[in-house]
């Protein structure tokens, strides 16, 4: 279990009162209030890596402990991670929120199947959802600075990744599972 003084509840970017920064604590404040919930926020100086520090990881777990076999189902990352730079998120004021949202729902909001051959997207657009740079074919979907053109969708997205990962962890344990 992660010591909570190594948690950084808020995203380590200064806010400067924008429609993006605003959105940004409506979905974080939506999120915390989920049952079952269990957000990981990496603070500096944390035992966690470096490079998660300021991140958000929410996972299904109302047991309180990170599950060992699952992935979060929402992130909030405010920098580039190897491998995954596409977005420019180490630009100022850059955060994007990812969401398992599977494979219906990603071709419903990207008009694409997830396995598909990718359609070239500027993944620099904000407050627009996109196919995830990199973990498209798993159906994750990316809003850079979520707005309000996509904030309540934002919310109402997150809710459904809950739960679906709160269903996967329940067909798991089986009937009759405490």
């Amino acid at each position: 279990m992660t010591d909570a003084n190594e948690l950084d509840r808020e995203p380590h970017r200064e806010s400067h009162g924008t429609p993006e920064d605003a959105c940004l604590q409506q979905i974080l404040a939506a999120a915390r209030a989920l049952d079952g919930v269990l957000e990981l926020a990496p603070a500096e100086g944390s035992d966690f890596p470096e490079i998660a520090w300021g991140d958000h990881f929410f996972y299904y777990a109302p047991d309180g402990r990170v599950p060992q076999r699952e992935q979060p189902y929402a992130t909030i990352v405010t920098k580039n991670y190897p491998g995954d730079t596409l977005s420019a998120l180490d630009a100022p004021d850059r955060s994007r929120l990812n969401l398992h949202v599977g494979a219906d729902t990603f071709a419903t909001l990207t008009g694409e199947h997830p396995r598909d051959e990718p359609r070239p997207r500027d993944f620099t657009a904000t407050d627009v959802v996109l196919p995830h740079p990199v973990y498209r074919a798993q159906g994750w979907v990316a809003i850079t600075n979520p707005g309000p053109a996509t904030g309540e969708l934002a919310i109402r997205l997150l809710r459904q990744a809950h739960d679906d990962a709160r269903r996967r962890t329940e067909r798991r344990k089986g009937p009759g599972s405490p």
